[in-house]
This record gives structure tokens, sequence and C-alpha cells, in this order.
């Protein structure tokens, strides 16, 4: 008699397999927006609020969120403050950083944590959206007034603890060479490296980035100066107008009137390759247009924040900078944007868009010859 019968299973659409926006939003993009934004969203609920105040929380943004977000910006006389990319998104509680115990310069950055340094050479990494820092052992090399140190963080998802390294290279006190000095917070101390690269090479201090396991440092030769980390070994390559960062890969970049021409490294050794060969070590990747017949940089306001089209395109007619060379234009650089420095103007380039973003305007006839520009990323990276 049952035989006929039907047993019907009542299905619930409310299933755990619907999920509400929120809690969308929350599990896969909320890891995504920079430091300032994820404050503003501890108030949009309490699951929010405590799911952003955990440590691994914090770990996850600082690996999925490494876009661009402003500029530390420092003064000759030492005056400090954060120019951001939008000031609704992305900032810092503390631009002076007034938290470390001495005034300090901003020396490089690196995916959200900064290097300082005191009026005692001694160092600091700092993350100044969450105020922590720590104070570096004082290295037993001389690395000079304006050290070329850069700073090397790459933000993992196995590892939980922020470890990074800092490399220096400085003029070596017994030989006429440079030697290199390098600081990981694996090991907690400095060691300089066996390397010594001989000859008079001048290197623009400001001017170093890290791609590929490789440190490169503009000279002021014009040529490109590098250190492997790995091999511990010096290369030197023909020099480019700027440099920067994209997808990982050394990257040149050339302004020209109407034109942003980017190049990628693609043979770090042709210095060693026989003189018949035609294998520039660059290849050509991107050649944007640009429009230049809008107005002229002078008519826009220093707090200026809108698009700007003219007077971003003439880097390499900008003529010698702090050095008696070529100024470092580019300050930063990844797969969606370039930021660099005109005479007058700080200026964000989108590549997908080809539209400018004035950052900001110097209020004199140009800006002071030792100010300095260091990019950053808003992390909640924990130290």
């Amino acid at each position: 008699m049952d035989r006929g019968k039907r047993h019907v299973k009542a299905v619930s659409y409310n299933s755990k397999i619907y999920m509400d926006l929120k809690d969308i939003i929350r599990e896969n993009a909320l890891r995504f927006l920079p430091a300032k934004s994820l404050f503003k969203c501890t108030s949009v609920c309490r699951d929010w609020k405590l799911l952003i105040s955990t440590p691994f929380f914090a770990h996850n943004q600082s690996f999925s969120f490494r876009g661009f977000s402003g500029l530390f910006y420092q003064t000759s006389n030492g005056l400090l403050t954060f120019v951001p990319l939008d000031s609704k998104a992305h900032g810092v509680p503390d631009p002076s950083l007034s938290f470390l115990p001495l005034p300090v310069v901003v020396r490089c950055s690196s995916n959200g944590l900064l290097c300082c340094q005191d009026s005692s050479k001694s160092y600091y990494i700092c993350n100044p959206v969450t105020k922590q820092w720590k104070k570096l052992p004082q290295p037993n090399a001389d690395h000079g007034a304006d050290p070329a140190i850069v700073l090397i963080f790459e933000p993992s998802l196995l590892s939980f603890e922020a470890e990074y390294k800092l490399v220096c290279a400085f003029k070596s006190a017994d030989f006429d060479g440079l030697e290199f000095d390098i600081f990981s917070s694996k090991e907690g101390s400095w060691r300089v490296s066996g390397e010594i690269c001989f000859g008079n090479r001048g290197l623009l201090p400001r001017s170093g980035v890290y791609a590929d396991g490789v440190v490169y440092w503009m000279t002021n030769m014009c040529s490109i100066f590098g250190f492997d980390l790995a091999k511990e070994r010096s290369i030197i390559m023909h020099g480019k107008a700027s440099m920067g960062v994209l997808n990982g890969k050394l990257c040149s970049f050339f302004f020209g009137d109407k034109e942003l021409v980017i190049e990628v490294l693609s043979n770090a050794h042709t210095n060693t390759m026989a003189m018949n060969s035609h294998d520039p070590g660059w290849r050509k990747i991107r050649q944007i247009q640009f429009d230049v017949s809008a107005s002229s940089a002078e008519t826009a306001p220093a707090d200026s924040a809108s698009s700007d089209k003219a007077s971003v395109f003439h880097m390499h007619k900008i003529g010698r900078g702090r050095y008696g060379h070529h100024r470092e234009s580019v300050l930063f650089a990844n797969h969606e944007m370039v930021v660099f420095q005109t005479e007058k103007r700080i200026v964000a380039l989108d590549l997908k868009t080809s539209a400018t973003t004035v950052l900001m305007t110097s209020a004199e006839s140009t800006f002071e010859r030792d100010a300095r520009f260091v990019p950053y990323v808003n992390s909640l990276i924990n130290l």
C-alpha cells in the first residue's frame, strides 16, 4: 500500500549555501581593502569589527593588499607629512611618526613597513598604521650620511612573522669600491657580504629598488648597479632614464613629449656577452600615448587632486638633479599605476585608463632639492 507513495524531503531555501551580502564581503573582499578603509568598516557590525581586529586577518590583509596608498613627504628641515592617493580610503593616524622615540628621517619602505633613521644613525622598522616599531642593532659598517639602503619585505601566507631584510651599499673603508651590509630580521643581526665591487661608482642613494632577487641602484654615471642577494654578486648594466618595478620585474620608464615607454629587463648580463651581440637587455612592453593639449600644470592649485594631462611628460627635460645627474623620476610602480615626480608635481598615472591624477604640487617654483618622497602601502602587518 505504501509502495506508490512518494517521500518528499523538505528543502530549506535558507541553507548555508546562501550567504548574505555582508558575509560574502566579509569572507572575500575585506582583506583587499587598505587599512584606513578597514578601520571604517569596523563600525558596520560587531562581526566585522571582531574579524578585522584579529592577527589572522591582519596577516591576510598584508598579503592581499599591495596597492599604492600614498607618499610620505619629508622636507629638508625634517617636517614629515603623508600625501594619500585618496584621503577617504588611505591614511595613517600619525603621519609625523611621533610614536617613535626620536625624530627620524624616512629612508625607504616595502609593503607597509617603513625604514627610518634617527640622528645617531640607528635604524627603526615601523608600521605607521599600528604604530608598532622595532629598533635595529647598530650596524658595524659606516653607511654614510645618506645611505643607499633598500628595505625588502615580501608578505607570505606561510609566515605569520614579518620577515624582512635591509641591504645597504656603502663605500669601503679599506678598498676603492663598494661593499654591502645586510640585515636579516630572522637572524636579528647585520652581516657584511664578502662581495666587493672595485671602482669609484657613486650610487644615487634614494634610487634603490628590489626586483626578482636583486637590489638595483642608479649611479651618477647613468648606469644601473645591482646586487644579487642569492649569489651575493654585483651587476653592472647600461643605464636607463628611470627605474621601477612592474609585476616583480625591473622596468625602465622614459617620458617623452607625447608618450610613456616602458621596457622590462630581459637580460641582466649584457655586459658579459660577445661584442657583436645585438641583445639590448631590455624589451618594450608598453607605449602609452598622452593628450598634451590639456591646460598647463601651473594653473592648478597646490592641493589639486583633479585629473591632469599636461606638463607631466617632461621628465627628460627637467635637467640634472640633486647629484648633478638625472633625478629619480619614478617613485612607485606596479601593474596598475606609475607614480612619478615632475619639476613641480607628483603625478599618478593609471596604466589601464591612461588617466593622470595630481597628488601634490610644489608651492614654490620647484620641489626643494633635499625633499624626500617615500611610497607607502596601507597595511595592517604586525611586527
